[in-house]
């Protein structure tokens, strides 16, 4: 007798240990949770996540050692917009003063000073402390600006620096996420129910991916002392942890109810979906994983950050619907399938095959290739925007205007150029050129003094480090990160530095910035886009090649992955590049895609929609192994694998879609970008285009292997298989009327025949017949058939699919041997244990 798959040993493992399964996955979240907050996240600093130049400049200015204190701006405007009465605001300045001096959380504060055009006045403040924590010393600040602002008439005083930014972002942030989470839990809960029709059921996918997220970000933050992260981790892992936590258990979930419909016991049903649908988690997962890993050819903190995240929860995903998702279920028991809501129920319980699907297939069925020209010409459609596609790093004009501290910036930098965008130069050179490191720095402003695309408010202030090995300078300009004059004014630097730096020996520098990352991460990102693409690409064809041993169906997925994904990305260019939809999301459009989001969406796309493409595919071939015609087999093949794909696309599409309503453009972006792409995949992809391209290619679609050599190989294998079946199927199959092919509701099976628990599941059920079979691609003549088939030794074949007996049995087809009794140890339900001879 063949060894029970690993996932199967474990699942019978913790449905027998319950309690200590589920006491051992507490503790690991809990761990995971102490630990990641015990070691805290170590984030990506500009000398970790800088590439080009900018990054050469950032490593610079960290080598200096420079005593970063964090600063506030206090801005005092006319509150109608208008020309400031400036006496006032002296006064009000001179209050504030005092105010500030006497709070312990102040250090210094500086004198106020008018900008060029008389309308503000600045007051500059120094907090004592760090400024990684600034934001939770700032409110007493806050408080006597507010103080002093009700005291006046007339007058408008805000703040804005390191911390009070920092709080008002986060503030409104915070409430983001909370307000994402309120909508996004209830959503996924009510999609569950209509997909299972009972609460518990609903509940228990639900609870478990948000255990697998907060074990995930526990872990991120241990990983993060190795590979530091960027601050949009956590809410990846948030994003795909719901996404594919959810999903995993769902397949899980319906494959068990689906086996104690059909009279399994129990721990029978846990087993059975643990080697169909765990294996199907196992190679789901493992896909996602290898893709993500993809990032790390980028070669660049941020994309190595979002990785890991990724792929830390993937991982503890598939881990928990391999261990203690069974443990709830036996646990459960029947349970798990209350309370029962009453329609839901009886809908998700209806058998019978679906009238909707068919309809649906109809137009890629009947004229595939005009079918296949328009949905296909549609995508291109919709991919045309993204030829137009612009880059930039996520900064302050990104942010919703909505929020009052970023008001308050735009004010202050219409008033203060030089406090808006900012070139930093950096130079590092011996100790003894010191005086000429700062001689050829002040030559370089004297340069940028005579040109306007330079802010001229302030005389930049040249800093040098305690051992004068290191100098910086910040140049300001006057116009935003993405504008021409800016990406200009950077180009002009970048210049004049080497030059004014000729005359000192043994001098390096560089031009960092804002602008400066923007323009070096995307050329850097075209440099290293090739490579992961390429990585991408190659596993995926690896993957369906041997899957399905045919380079037509690898070939095929590749380009169906790549039009949806180029669809996706031209809708994110015609909604985030644009200001039409900016009423509709709340946003600010900034003219370009957040940098690093088409690289990653590109990544998790060909991970997420390989699964379903496999699992949609295989059913397909299945159908065609079997003895149906290539158009039969296509509508086949996509109406058995609809229910699951469809519930699991509707899950990740409103988990996605939730993160469209955070405030921060870079979130939008995600979550409409994978939104739009997992719709397009599921509606667009497997309803048009991808049975209208295999009904049109017809045999070639498993070239070089023809499918009646499979169907031989089938036929020929089956007499020499001597395995025994699983179990008895409890009751006769019963075959349907009106069929297509004349088959029973299993492919075939007649009356009596016993159900094998690899193909025996109903319409609906989630279960790929792609993972763990030998037989279905590219069997040869003689080959050992898996007995998951089941066919017993000695069974004949049928006219429909090729296996079974009694009504569906050719005319003097020889009578099949009898099944033999399992034998061995009994189940916990009194029936023999299918794995104990």
């Amino acid at each position: 007798m063949r060894k029970k798959p690993a996932t199967v040993r474990i699942a019978r493992w913790s449905a027998t240990h319950p309690w200590s399964a589920l006491g051992l996955w507490m503790v690991f979240v809990a761990l995971c949770l102490f630990l990641g907050g015990a070691a805290g996240t170590d984030t990506l600093g500009d000398e970790e996540s800088g590439v080009g130049e900018s990054g050469r400049a950032g490593r610079i200015t960290a080598s200096g050692h420079f005593t970063e204190k964090p600063e506030e701006n206090v801005l005092i405007t006319a509150s109608d917009g208008g020309r400031l009465d400036l006496a006032a605001a002296r006064r009000a300045a001179g209050e504030l003063t005092a105010r500030m001096k006497a709070l312990p959380e102040v250090e210094s504060v500086g004198a106020a000073f008018p900008s060029p055009d008389g309308k503000a006045l600045l007051l500059p403040v120094t907090m004592s402390g760090d400024t990684e924590h600034a934001d939770t010393r700032v409110q007493p600040l806050l408080d006597a600006s507010a103080t002093t602002e009700k005291a006046q008439t007339g007058l408008r005083i805000e703040q804005i620096g390191t911390g009070s930014t920092a709080k008002g972002l986060g503030e409104t942030l915070g409430e983001d996420f909370r307000r994402a989470e309120l909508i996004s839990l209830p959503l996924t809960l009510l999609i569950l129910l209509v997909v299972f029709g009972a609460v518990i059921a609903a509940g228990v996918p639900v609870l478990l991916a948000l255990s697998c997220v907060g074990a995930a970000i526990g872990l991120s933050a241990l990983a993060s002392h190795v590979l530091p992260e960027t601050s949009a981790v956590s809410n990846v892992i948030l994003l795909m942890g719901m996404a594919v936590g959810v999903d995993y258990s769902l397949f899980y979930l319906k494959r068990e109810r689906e086996e104690r419909r059909k009279g399994a016991s129990h721990l029978d049903a846990i087993e059975i979906a643990a080697e169909t649908s765990g294996h199907t988690v196992v190679v789901s997962g493992t896909t996602v994983i290898v893709s993500m890993a993809g990032l790390y050819l980028a070669q660049e903190a941020t994309f190595a950050s979002l990785a890991t995240g990724s792929i830390l929860v993937v991982a503890v995903a598939v881990l928990a619907s391999l261990t203690v998702l069974p443990a709830l279920l036996a646990k459960l028991g029947p349970r798990v399938d209350r309370p029962r809501v009453p329609l839901l129920w009886r809908l998700t319980m209806r058998s019978g095959a679906s009238r909707v699907w068919p309809v649906l297939l109809r137009p890629a069925l009947v004229r595939p290739l005009l079918t296949l020209a328009v949905s296909g010409g549609a995508l291109l459609a919709l991919a045309v925007p993204a030829l137009d596609m612009q880059l930039k790093q996520p900064g302050s004009d990104d942010l919703s205007r909505d929020i009052p501290v970023v008001r308050a910036m735009d004010r202050l930098t219409s008033a203060f150029p030089s406090k808006g965008t900012v070139h930093q130069v950096a130079v590092t050179a011996p100790a003894g050129r010191a005086d000429e490191v700062e001689a050829a720095l002040r030559t370089l402003l004297r340069r940028t003094e005579r040109e306007e695309l330079f802010a001229h408010d302030r005389t930049p202030l040249i800093r040098s480090s305690a051992d004068e090995r290191v100098h910086t300078v910040a140049v300001g300009t006057p116009h935003s990160p993405k504008s021409a004059e800016a990406h200009e004014s950077l180009q002009l630097l970048r210049t004049w530095l080497p030059q004014a730096l000729a005359p000192v020996q043994g001098a390096e520098g560089a031009v960092g910035g804002k602008v400066a990352q923007g323009v070096d991460f995307t050329a850097h990102l075209k440099d290293r886009m090739p490579w992961v693409v390429g990585f991408v690409l190659l596993l995926t064809f690896a993957t369906m090649v041997v899957i399905f041993r045919s380079p037509a169906v690898a070939l095929s997925a590749i380009l169906l992955n790549l039009l949806s994904a180029a669809a996706s990305f031209g809708v994110l260019v015609a909604v985030f590049q644009n200001t039409w939809a900016e009423g509709v999301l709340d946003f600010h459009s900034s003219g370009a895609v957040v940098s690093w989001l088409p690289l990653f969406l590109f990544v998790v796309l060909f991970g997420l929609s390989m699964d379903y493409h496999v699992f949609v595919v295989s059913r397909i071939r299945e159908a065609a192994v079997g003895g149906a015609e290539v158009r039969d087999a296509v509508r086949d093949g996509i109406t058995r694998s609809a229910g699951v794909v469809t519930s699991a696309a509707i899950v990740m599409v409103a988990v996605f879609a939730v993160f469209g309503t955070l405030s921060m453009v870079e979130f939008k972006q995600l979550g409409v970008g994978l939104a739009a792409a997992i719709l397009l995949d599921a509606v667009v992809i497997r309803v048009f285009v991808l049975p209208a391209l295999m009904t049109a290619l017809g045999r070639w679609n498993w070239w070089p292997v023809s499918i009646a050599a499979a169907r031989r190989g089938q036929h020929a294998a089956g007499s020499g298989d001597t395995r025994q079946p699983r179990r008895p199927h409890p009751a006769p199959a019963v075959p349907t009327a009106g069929t297509r092919y004349g088959q029973s509701p299993a492919y075939g099976r007649g009356a009596g025949e016993w159900q094998s628990p690899e193909y025996g599941q109903a319409q609906d059920e989630g279960q790929s017949p792609a993972y763990g079979r030998s037989l279905e691609y590219g069997l040869r003549p003689g080959e050992g058939q898996n007995s998951a088939h089941g066919r017993s030794p000695g069974e004949v074949q049928s006219p429909e699919y090729g296996q079974g007996f009694g009504p569906g049995r050719a005319p003097g087809a020889a009578q099949p041997q009898p099944l033999p009794q399992p034998y061995g140890r009994q189940s916990r339900d009194g029936r023999p244990d299918p794995y104990q001879r």
